[in-house]
C-alpha cells in the first residue's frame, strides 16, 4: 500500500469509526437498493414474454404490480441511504474541521504571521468540503458499485447467456481499467485550484478587514485590479483541473457507446439464431444500461477521490506544520501573585533583526511595573514572550521562579491575564463573552466579579443584563463598555500577573475614572504590567523600565527615578510630556 494510500485509509477509518452504526445502516440500505436494481429487468423480461406468447391479462397486472413495488421499495431505499450518506459526511467533515481549527489554535504566532486568516478559512472549509463525498460515499459506493457490477454479469450468466456475459465483462474490465489508470491524473491540477481558491479568499478577507483605510486613501483601483488578478489564476488553474478532470468522464461516455452497440448486435444475434427470446434480447439491452451505472458511479467516485486527494494533501500538510514552541514537561506555577524575570534575553522576529538585546529585569511577587518606551522598542515584545507565544533567541523568561520552557503553554495563559486597547469580542451574550463560553462559570460568581469590580451598575444598566447580545466584533458597545468587559473577563481568570496594554487610552473621562477604580481592584494582589504611552497610567507603578532601541535605558523604583533630577523618568515628569517617547 502506498503512503498515500495509507494516508487515505487512516482518515477514513479515524473519522468514520465513531459512526460505526451508522455507516453499517448505510451500507444495508446501499446494497438493498443495488439488490432491487437487479431483480426488476427480469421482470421487464417476464412481462415482454408473457405479452409475446399471449398470457393472460391478470398475470400481466400481477407482473406489473410487482414491478411497481420492487421500483417503490428500491427508491425508498435510495432515499434513506442519501440520508445517511449526508448524516456519515458532515458528521466526519465537522469533526475534521474541529480538529484543524483546534490545531491552528495550538501553532505559534510565526505560522499566523504566515498566512491570512482567509486563507486558513479556506483550508479549513474548503478543502473539508471537498472530502464530504470522500467520507460518506467512497467507499460504500465504490464497493457497492463493484457488487451491482458482478450482480448483473451472474444474471446475465444464469438468466441470459454465457457468451453475452463473457463479451460483456471484458468490455466492463478493459473501461473500468482505463478509468483506473487515469486515477491520478487531475490531482495535481486541483491542489493548485484549492491553493488559489486559499489565495483569493485571503486577499477578500485582508481588504474586507480594510475597507475604511482603502476608501480614505483611495485606493478602490488598485485592490479591485490585485482581486482580478488573483480571480484569473483561479480560473486559469480551475479550468485546467476541469479540463484533466473530464478526462475520467470521457472513458465511460465512449465506452457507453461501444458497449451499447455491443449489446444490440448480441442481442440481435441471438435473437435471429432463435437462442434468445424478445424478453431475453430486451433483458441484455437494460442489463447493459444498468451495468453502466456502476462504471459510471466509479468514475464519479473517482472524479471526487481526485478532488479529496488534493484536499487530504493539503489537509494533512497542514496537520503536519507543527509549532516552533514545544509544549513543556508541564511544571507547576506557584499560587497567588507571581513573579516575572527576564535573564539576558534576546529576540527578533526575524533572526537577522533583534528586538531585544541582552535584556534583564525581575518584578517581584505583588509589584506593578510601568513599562515605558517608543513605538517598536520592544514593550509588546516582552508581553508575547511572557505570554509564550514566541520563545527567546537566547537567554531565559521565567514566571514564578518557573522557565517558561518547562511549563505547558496552556498552563502559562492561564496564570496570565492581558487587556490590550483592542478588545476581541464575538457575536454572543454578554454573559458569553464575559466567560469565554465557559458554563461552569455561574451567575452569582460573575455578578460578584462585576460587583468588586464597581461594574454591577453597568451591567444593571444593559437592556437583558448578561443575556444582551453584542455584535460581531463589539458593535453597538462604546470602547469603555468594551474594556469593562475586558477586565471583567480577567478578574474571573483570576490570573497570577496581570498585563495592561494602555488599556484606557481611548476612554473619555468618566468611562476612564471607573475603569481606574477597576485596575486597583484588579491588580490587588497580584503582579501587574502598566505598558503606558501616558504617564498618568503609571502613577500607581511600584518601578519604571524605559526600553529603547532593544535594550534597557532605565530601570528602577518610580518614587526615586522621579526624585533623581537626572533620570529620564524625572525629566519626563518635569516637561510634562502626556505621550510617553510616542
Amino acid at each position: 500500500m502506498t503512503t498515500s494510500s495509507k494516508e487515505y485509509l487512516e482518515m477514513l477509518l479515524k473519522y468514520l469509526r465513531p459512526q460505526r452504526r451508522r455507516v453499517t445502516i448505510l451500507a444495508v440500505f446501499l446494497f438493498g437498493s443495488i439488490g432491487l436494481q437487479l431483480i426488476n429487468p427480469q421482470l421487464l423480461r417476464t412481462s415482454i414474454d408473457a405479452t409475446s406468447s399471449g398470457r393472460s391479462g391478470a398475470d400481466l397486472t400481477g407482473i406489473a404490480l410487482l414491478f411497481i413495488t420492487v421500483a417503490l421499495a428500491q427508491q425508498a431505499l435510495s432515499v434513506a441511504a442519501t440520508y445517511f450518506s449526508e448524516r456519515v459526511g458532515w458528521t466526519a467533515t465537522n469533526a475534521l474541521r474541529a480538529d484543524l481549527t483546534l490545531h491552528c489554535f495550538r501553532l505559534d504566532l510565526s505560522f499566523h504571521k504566515s498566512r491570512t486568516p482567509g486563507e486558513l478559512i479556506e483550508r479549513i472549509d474548503g478543502d473539508v468540503t471537498a472530502l464530504a463525498n470522500f467520507f460518506s460515499q467512497f467507499v460504500i459506493q465504490l464497493v457497492g458499485s463493484l457488487l451491482l457490477l458482478l450482480g448483473v454479469l451472474g444474471v446475465l450468466w444464469w438468466t441470459v447467456d454465457w457468451r453475452v456475459t463473457i463479451a460483456l465483462a471484458v468490455f466492463a474490465t478493459l473501461t473500468l481499467g482505463g478509468m483506473i489508470r487515469m486515477r491520478s491524473v487531475a490531482v495535481r491540477y486541483w491542489e493548485r485550484d484549492r491553493q488559489a481558491s486559499a489565495d483569493l479568499f485571503g486577499f477578500i478577507e485582508e481588504r474586507l478587514g480594510g475597507t475604511v483605510d482603502i476608501h480614505s486613501s483611495g485606493a478602490q483601483a488598485y485592490v479591485m485590479r490585485r482581486l482580478y488578478e488573483y480571480m484569473r489564476v483561479r480560473l486559469r488553474t480551475g479550468s485546467k483541473a476541469r479540463v484533466m478532470g473530464t478526462l475520467t468522464w470521457c472513458v465511460p461516455v465512449f465506452a457507453f457507446a461501444v458497449g451499447t452497440s455491443l449489446a444490440f448486435l448480441l442481442a440481435v444475434y441471438l435473437y435471429r439464431t432463435q437462442n434468445l427470446s424478445l424478453g431475453g434480447a430486451f433483458a441484455i439491452y437494460y442489463y447493459t444500461q444498468l451495468l453502466f451505472y456502476p462504471l459510471n458511479l466509479i468514475s464519479n467516485q473517482i472524479d471526487d477521490f481526485q478532488k479529496a486527494g488534493a484536499g487530504i494533501v493539503r489537509i494533512r500538510e497542514l496537520l503536519d506544520t507543527h509549532s516552533a514552541l514545544p509544549d513543556g514537561p508541564g511544571a507547576a506555577f506557584p499560587r497567588g501573585a507571581l513573579s516575572a524575570e527576564f535573564e539576558n534575553v534576546t529576540f527578533g522576529y526575524e533572526e537577522e533583526e533583534v528586538v531585544l538585546q541582552d535584556v534583564s529585569f525581575r518584578i517581584k511577587p505583588g509589584e506593578v511595573m510601568g513599562l515605558l518606551g517608543r513605538t517598536g522598542s520592544g514593550k509588546t515584545t516582552i508581553t508575547r514572550l511572557l505570554l509564550r507565544l514566541y520563545d527567546p533567541l537566547a537567554g531565559s523568561v521565567r514566571l514564578g521562579g518557573v522557565e517558561l520552557r518547562e511549563a505547558r503553554r496552556t498552563q502559562v495563559r492561564e496564570r496570565i491575564g492581558m487587556v490590550t486597547q483592542d478588545v476581541q469580542l464575538f457575536r454572543a451574550t454578554v454573559r458569553d463573552n464575559l466567560t469565554f463560553f465557559n458554563t461552569s462559570i455561574t451567575e452569582d460568581r460573575i455578578m460578584g466579579a462585576l460587583a468588586e469590580l464597581g461594574l454591577d451598575g453597568w451591567i444593571r444598566a444593559m437592556p437583558q443584563g448578561l443575556d444582551t447580545m453584542i455584535a460581531a466584533g463589539g458593535g453597538g458597545l462604546s470602547a469603555g463598555e468594551a474594556q469593562l468587559l475586558a477586565f471583567t473577563r480577567v478578574f474571573l481568570k483570576d490570573p497570577g500577573l496581570v498585563i495592561l496594554d494602555e488599556a484606557s487610552s481611548r476612554l473619555d473621562p468618566a468611562t476612564e475614572r471607573l475603569i481606574e477604580r477597576a485596575v486597583g481592584k484588579l491588580l490587588e494582589g497580584r503582579t501587574g504590567i502598566i505598558i503606558a504611552h501616558r504617564l498618568a497610567t503609571v502613577q500607581r507603578a511600584d518601578t519604571i523600565l524605559i526600553l529603547d532601541n532593544g535594550g534597557i535605558v532605565e530601570y528602577g523604583v518610580r518614587e526615586e527615578l522621579a526624585r533623581d533630577s537626572d533620570s529620564r523618568f524625572s525629566g519626563l515628569l518635569r516637561t510634562g510630556v502626556e505621550e510617553v517617547l510616542a
